[in-house]
């Protein structure tokens, strides 16, 4: 008796002390070591890859934003604020229904196919505006110069680059918005768009954000005159 008790006192002794190791280990010492690792050799990327303008951080690079202009009264679709770059369209993205507390977006695709109609109508409105936004007097755009990405959404509605094409496309009428040379608008583009990743990954891209951020300390100094 007294021998089943001492095996069984030791075997619970020998399990708190292994409890207790791999606790200090697994829930102090790698994430420590971890997190320094990250801080010291990847520290925008461990930090969220966040883009900072006057010292505040604005967004991140990760993460797209939609420039819009705010709601009037009784509309429920804001219009873009076409001063700016706009972004792809984010019809994946989805409303917190769950924790109405917390005013979030939830990331998605729209999981429509390439015949459903709904997509088909989406499209076809995203081309129109597109088109009818970016004509400026002396610089049609015709349906035909539309990019895909223009029109279509992301896998996760959150894509925060859209193609060079897409951003040619958007530079009279940001030009002629902000009162500035359009071939100065170019410039900023050709400027931040990012070739593919080590050369053969992925495709060129211009990310919005840093793009409008650019763009915003290029028209500061116009306005203040």
């Amino acid at each position: 008796m007294n021998t089943s008790l001492t095996n069984a006192a030791r075997l619970l002794a020998a399990g708190l002390r292994a409890l207790l190791v791999l606790t200090v280990v697994t829930g102090i010492v790698y994430p420590l070591v971890v997190t320094g690792v990250a801080q010291a050799l990847f520290p925008g990327k461990a930090n969220g890859s966040e883009i900072k303008a006057d010292g505040k951080v604005v967004g991140s690079s990760l993460i797209g934003q939609q420039y819009n202009l705010p709601l009037k009264d009784g509309q429920e679709t804001p219009e873009p604020d076409l001063r700016w770059f706009q972004g792809r369209p984010a019809n994946g993205l989805g409303t917190n229904s769950v924790n109405t507390q917390y005013d979030l977006i939830l990331s998605g695709a729209t999981n429509r196919s390439a015949d459903n109609p709904e997509l088909v109508r989406w499209v076809e409105e995203a081309k129109a505006a597109v088109v009818r936004d970016n004509s400026v007097p002396g610089h049609p755009v015709r349906p035909e110069d539309v990019p895909a990405d223009a029109v279509t959404s992301s896998g996760s509605g959150l894509d925060p680059d859209i193609s060079p094409r897409y951003a040619d496309l958007q530079v009279h009428r940001v030009a002629e918005k902000n009162g500035l040379p359009a071939e100065r608008v170019q410039r900023l583009v050709d400027e931040h768009t990012a070739s593919r990743t080590l050369g053969f990954i992925g495709e060129p891209r211009v990310n919005v954000l840093e793009l409008n951020i650019a763009l915003g300390d290029l028209v500061a100094p116009t306005a203040g005159r």
